[in-house]
């Protein structure tokens, strides 16, 4: 219903590669912490612990990231340890957000209102409402508003100065095999199985009669539940969404701009009880019933049902999948040249690969692959094809597809021959972070940074205090 990567840690000569993960802990976690517990009262001295330029660096925001790591599970060290980290962290965010103030950069305040919402709307519905949120933090919504406004548009700032700092950042050829080759032998990454696989999709289309019927079906079911019978009973019984079915088709808060455009228009025009007509939307037809109104947050239950395609035309589509699999295992045709012809999947254009949504490439780790495909390639050999196998489309359509396993690379120790790419982008990170480091000891000598003598003890990656 709702429009919606992967966290590669890795070490190398003990510096940690990926940074840019630094700054989604440091100002990430700061709009998180609505959302978690606080410290309790009395526990956290709100003091001053530096000061960066015109910025400061509260204690109590160095509690509440540490709380926040430590609730995630993320906490490894000593207490002292991670909050020096993280302080020294938050050093490096005020120092790009005082470069920001000096470079005259300014955010997109569309932006910024559009994350602002976003983020709001994730927070009220792991509160479960807008009053239980405002009630646990002693604020109005317009309050966490503004505070997180500052928040998102402080983060932007710092990474449009992250950017000017990493941008132009490049690697040759011989740096990437440089770079390798300096790698101490032990650490170089293991990396798991990997496979790529390719489709050939046909989804037969869905009949008028078809989605009259179901039009019909919901126009029913909007009668029985205006004569009295409950609309989140009817949601239990009847609706397809497996993510609201089981809570009476109730979604949550949203915000505007999260919801299909078809499906969010005609919800915001509901009042509290009221219930739609019958709207068509990518995902099936719905019946809308308003629960609440908040501001531009709405709180909705639906009831979807999904069209159907006929037995009869899904078997066609696995007859005609058939004999596309019988011409290329002939010969007669390539897999290249089946996919243009036939296929009718989205990355039809793209040679019909399958993509990984965690890194938006073509390559799956084992447990990546979804256990259906799973099945199947396991039991092919690289450049074989498979039967056709019935699946549902990203949009929860019936369609019919074989999958071909173009690649399978055996788990083995990184090496330039099998994983150039992910040594190049290895060399870039740690080359970018070099650039970083040389940034930061450049400006911290040039801008003005007073840490309190409690944090002077840190042990710091970087020379911040002249």
């Amino acid at each position: 219903m709702i429009k919606k990567s992967p966290n590669i840690k890795m070490r190398i000569s003990g510096t940690v590669l990926p940074f840019l993960l630094f700054i989604m802990i440091g100002l990430n976690a700061s709009a998180q912490d609505y959302t978690k517990t606080p410290e309790p009262k009395g526990k956290v001295i709100d003091r001053v612990a530096a000061i960066v330029g015109n910025s400061v660096i509260l204690e109590s925001d160095i509690a509440n990231q540490y709380l926040n790591l430590r609730m995630q599970g993320q906490v490894q060290g000593t207490e002292r340890q991670v909050k020096c980290k993280i302080f020294e962290n938050l050093l490096y965010q005020k120092l790009m957000l005082a470069q920001a103030h000096f470079d005259s950069l300014t955010a997109d305040e569309t932006q910024v209102q559009g994350e602002v919402s976003s983020r709001l709307a994730t927070f009220i519905n792991q509160f479960g409402s807008q009053e239980r949120m405002e009630k646990y933090y002693g604020k109005s919504i317009s309050q966490i508003r503004a505070e997180l406004h500052d928040i998102i548009k402080d983060q932007l700032l710092s990474q449009q100065v992250q950017q000017k700092i990493i941008g132009k950042v490049t690697v040759t050829p011989s740096e990437i095999t440089d770079f390798y080759n300096h790698m101490p032998k032990d650490s170089i990454p293991l990396i798991k199985a990997e496979y790529i696989v390719r489709q050939i999709v046909l989804q037969p289309p869905v009949t008028v009669q078809e989605k009259l019927k179901v039009k019909k079906e919901l126009l029913e079911l909007r009668k029985r539940i205006l004569n009295g019978e409950s609309f989140s009973t009817m949601a239990i019984l009847y609706s397809e969404d497996p993510g609201s079915a089981s809570k009476g088709g109730e979604l949550g808060f949203y915000g505007r701009g999260q919801l299909y455009p078809e499906f969010e228009k005609a919800a915001y025009k509901l009042k509290p009880g009221q219930i739609s007509d019958v709207v068509e939307t990518k995902a099936g037809y719905h019946i809308i019933q308003m629960i609440q109104r908040k501001g531009d947050y709405i709180n909705v239950r639906h009831i979807l049902l999904v069209p159907k395609v006929s037995p009869v035309a899904l078997q066609k589509a696995k007859l005609k999948l058939d004999s596309v699999a019988q011409l290329i295992r002939s010969d007669s045709m390539t897999f290249d040249e089946a996919v243009k012809k036939f296929s009718q999947g989205p990355n039809k254009n793209s040679g019909g690969y399958l993509l990984n949504p965690q890194t938006g490439g073509i390559e799956f780790e084992g447990e990546q692959l979804d256990p259906k495909v799973s099945y199947v390639i396991n039991k092919l050999k690289p450049g074989e094809i498979s039967n056709p196998v019935p699946f549902k489309t990203d949009d929860q359509k019936d369609a019919y597809r074989i999958l071909y396993l173009e690649k399978k690379i055996p788990a083995h120790r990184a090496n330039l021959k099998l994983d150039y790419d992910k040594i190049e982008h290895w060399a870039l990170i740690n080359k970018q972070q070099k650039a970083v480091n040389n940034w930061i000891n450049e400006k911290a000598s040039l801008t003005y940074i007073k840490i309190i003598p409690a944090y002077q003890t840190c042990h710091f990656e970087h020379k911040w205090m002249k």
